[in-house]
């Protein structure tokens, strides 16, 4: 490790970035993220993760260079936990392990002693960052797929944070972590010597940053601080967006008017200069001299009124595509299906498959229009809940009943074929609505034509957790009960702003499954179904 961390940089110098395609992902960008804890936000889509690869040398930029001082580590969204065979080897700390296992046992090999760089302690310093995470429990052989979303997230964190770098490069770390884990992991990055990059739409985990770089098809920009005085930069910036698009059509109305005005006077010139003409006797020719000059003069006149109205549409239609930047995602979500239900679902003294819990087994009665939020650790059986609820799992033992219909969007975005495009998936789900509407519902969602028509698997995590929501909410008929599994995981901001608004206004019966506290509040809960070691309670939210 650098033994001035602080001087640590990641430079950009005109970056640019080309998609298989043909077509630009972003362009000319430059930056100096220094030791600063630095937030990189933007819309889905507009190349976060592509750009934090870079800033970690795992992918050349299509033009400019990029520059770093010190080592720099990229810990990528996981995914692909359950396929891992230890705790060691998802920390990234399997080879050094070993080799410092076959050293012990007699081995002089240098490769060795090169993979373990003197980190001789390097057993008990795993086990100590998995303490500190809350993951005591876990030993460096534990396999993979034993492991939850949220506590592969804090072993993968570990070990990033053991690797010796200089500079971390983090893209949605926040993602699946609990309550006390997202706490854990926010002081872990406080502690951290070095410098900092988070790709993340976690405003309590952005509000623990220095500064809050936004990414855009305009390129970078940098805000000092951390979310909240990024959104409100950019509330000020909204209000003089739209403050400059109404000064733009003043000033259009005004000078439209002064045009007009001036048209009605060179037609009464002209109409004047044609009546004396003809009382003045003139010759032939010199009234069609003078009609030539006055068509000339008015061709003139007519071809700078059209610039000049060009140029104001041209002003208005400027000021309007700012706003068009800035502006929020639209989500909609269509009334339930079928008459209203006193109670939805129940569940009888069912034992969830592969639960923490030791207590009394769950007795669980959903009724009409609740919005219940599944709250607690990681591990402790939310997703099996809502798996058991949707009718995916069975029970490891009680009785589930549904009286209606349910939606389920899971963590892992099941509702979508990665192979197949968007627009053919949403088709399915929706096979008596016009394609037309189907497209203006994407795009509501900020899904662009290319986006819907390429196959789901190459749009980024927002883009790809967009497309399922829309298969979930607007698939015919519309569901009276909707189950949502961390629904806010790779959302960006304005997009999970949008989220909560159309789930306020839901009619029907919600269980959300969310560790983001700011969502929960903002979403009109009516109850709380909360974990703990004893079991299941119910709380009144």
């Amino acid at each position: 490790m650098n033994c001035d961390m602080t001087n640590t940089t990641i430079t950009l110098d005109g970056v640019s970035c080309v998609l298989p395609d043909g077509s630009p992902l972003f362009s000319d960008l430059s930056e100096t993220l220094d030791h600063r804890r630095t937030g990189l936000v933007g819309r889905n889509g507009v190349g976060k993760s592509r750009l934090a690869r870079i800033l970690a040398g795992l992918d050349a930029p299509s033009q400019g260079r990029c520059l770093r001082s010190g080592q720099v580590l990229y810990l990528a969204q996981r995914t692909d936990w359950h396929d891992q065979p230890s705790v060691a080897a998802l920390a990234g700390l399997q080879p050094a392990l070993e080799a410092l296992a076959r050293i012990e046992a007699g081995s002089c090999d240098a490769r060795d002693f090169e993979r373990l760089a003197d980190r001789w302690d390097l057993r008990q310093r795993l086990q100590a960052q998995l303490e500190l995470a809350g993951l005591g429990h876990l030993r460096a052989d534990t396999p993979g797929h034993a492991l939850s979303g949220g506590e592969a997230m804090r072993v993968a964190l570990a070990g990033a944070l053991l690797s010796g770098a200089d500079h971390l490069v983090l893209d949605e770390p926040s993602n699946h972590l609990d309550r006390e884990s997202r706490q854990a992991l926010a002081a872990q990055l406080q502690r951290w010597p070095g410098g900092l990059v988070v790709v993340s739409h976690d405003r309590s985990l952005l509000q623990g940053m220095e500064r809050i770089v936004e990414l855009s098809p305009q390129g970078l920009r940098s805000y000092g601080g951390g979310y909240a005085f990024y959104a409100d930069a950019k509330a000020r910036e909204m209000a003089s967006a739209v403050q400059l698009l109404e000064q733009r059509k003043l000033e259009r109305r005004r000078e439209t008017q002064q045009l007009r005005e001036q048209h009605e006077r060179q037609q009464r010139r002209e109409a004047r200069g044609r009546r004396q003409g003809q009382e003045a006797n003139q010759a032939r020719i010199l009234l069609d001299r003078q009609k030539e000059r006055s068509e000339a003069s008015a061709g003139r006149l007519r071809r700078q009124h059209a610039d000049t109205r060009e140029a104001l549409d041209q002003r208005v239609r400027e000021a309007a595509r700012q706003i068009d930047l800035q502006a929020g995602i639209r989500m909609q979500a269509p009334p339930p299906a079928g008459a209203p239900c006193d109670v939805v679902a129940l569940l009888d003294d069912v034992l969830l498959p592969f639960s923490l819990s030791t207590g009394p087994r769950l007795n669980l009665s959903l009724y009409g229009g609740q919005r219940l939020a599944v709250t607690g650790p990681n591990g402790c059986g939310k997703t099996r809940l809502l798996d058991v609820l949707s009718g995916r799992l069975a029970p490891q033992a009680g009785e589930v009943r549904r009286m209606q219909a349910c939606a389920y969007l899971d963590q892992r975005l099941s509702l979508l074929q990665p192979g197949r495009t968007v627009m053919e998936q949403l088709q399915d789900a929706c096979p008596g609505t016009p394609v037309d509407v189907l497209r203006t519902r994407l795009a509501w969602l900020g899904l662009a034509a290319r986006q819907v028509e390429q196959p789901a698997g190459r749009l980024s995590g927002g883009e790809q957790l967009k497309a399922a929501l829309a298969c979930a909410l607007h698939a015919e008929p519309p569901a009276p009960l909707l189950l949502l599994d961390e629904p806010c995981n790779h959302l960006d901001l304005p997009s999970l702003q949008a989220l909560e608004a159309m789930l306020r206004g839901y009619q029907g019966t919600l269980v959300v499954v969310s560790h983001d506290e700011d969502f929960l509040q903002a979403i009109g809960l009516t109850d709380r179904l909360v974990w703990s070691p004893q079991g299941w309670r119910m709380e009144s939210a």
